[in-house]
C-alpha cells in the first residue's frame, strides 16, 4: 500500500548545489539550492528567488558557478544556505571557504568544493524564479578523479537533500552500469 503526500516539491535525489557569484564590487557570495538540474545539453536551470544576494549578483555579473556540495563540507554548505548574503556580506569567508576566480566566466570557484559547473547567464525570470545558465566549463580537482581521469562519485561524495526528513545524504556507491545492465533483460 502507498501513502499519498499530495502535490509537494519532493524528488529523489535532489542535488545540493552551491551557487556562487561576485557582486558589483567583486565580493563573492554563495548560496545553497536544491531545486535545479540540467535543462538542455549545455544548459542548467535553477529555481532561485529574486531576493537572494546571489541572484542579484548573477544578474549584475551575468555569470555564476555551481559547485556540488560534499559530505566533507556539509556544515559549511548548509551555512551558506541558512544565512543571507544580504545580511552577512562575508558569509563565504565565515563558512571557511576560499575563493579562486574561474578562468572561464566572471564568477568565483570555491576551492574546498572539488567539482563545479561554470556558467554564463542566459536569462532569469523573477516571476517564476527560474534561472537558466549556459554551461561553459565543468571542472574537477584531481583528488576526485578515478584512474581514467573521470569524476569518481565515491571520492567526490556529493550530497543530496532529503526533503521529507530535512537531511542531507551522501551519494557514491556504485550499484550498476548505465546503458548496459538493462540489456540483460532483452
Amino acid at each position: 500500500m502507498r501513502k499519498n503526500f499530495g502535490s509537494k516539491p519532493m524528488l529523489y535525489p535532489q542535488p545540493v548545489f552551491i551557487i556562487a557569484a561576485y557582486d558589483e564590487n567583486g565580493v563573492p557570495n554563495a548560496m545553497n539550492a536544491a531545486w535545479g538540474g540540467l535543462s538542455e545539453e549545455n544548459e542548467i536551470m535553477i529555481c532561485l528567488s529574486a531576493d537572494h544576494k546571489t541572484t542579484k549578483n548573477i544578474q549584475v555579473r551575468k555569470a555564476f558557478t555551481v559547485s556540488m556540495a560534499t559530505a566533507e563540507y556539509v556544515a559549511a554548505c548548509d551555512y551558506v544556505g541558512v544565512v543571507s548574503g544580504n545580511e552577512v556580506p562575508d558569509k563565504v569567508a565565515r563558512a571557511g571557504f576560499h575563493i579562486v576566480p574561474s578562468s572561464f566566466v566572471d564568477a568565483p570557484l570555491i576551492e574546498e568544493l572539488p567539482m563545479a559547473v561554470e556558467c554564463e547567464l542566459i536569462e532569469y525570470n523573477p516571476e517564476n524564479c527560474r534561472l537558466f545558465g549556459r554551461i561553459v566549463n565543468v571542472c574537477a580537482d584531481e583528488s576526485v578523479l578515478n584512474e581514467n581521469g573521470m569524476v569518481d562519485p565515491a571520492k567526490l561524495q556529493p550530497i543530496t537533500f532529503d526533503p521529507m526528513n530535512n537531511t542531507y545524504c551522501v551519494l557514491g556507491e556504485k550499484v550498476g552500469n548505465a546503458f548496459s545492465d538493462g540489456l540483460e533483460i532483452q
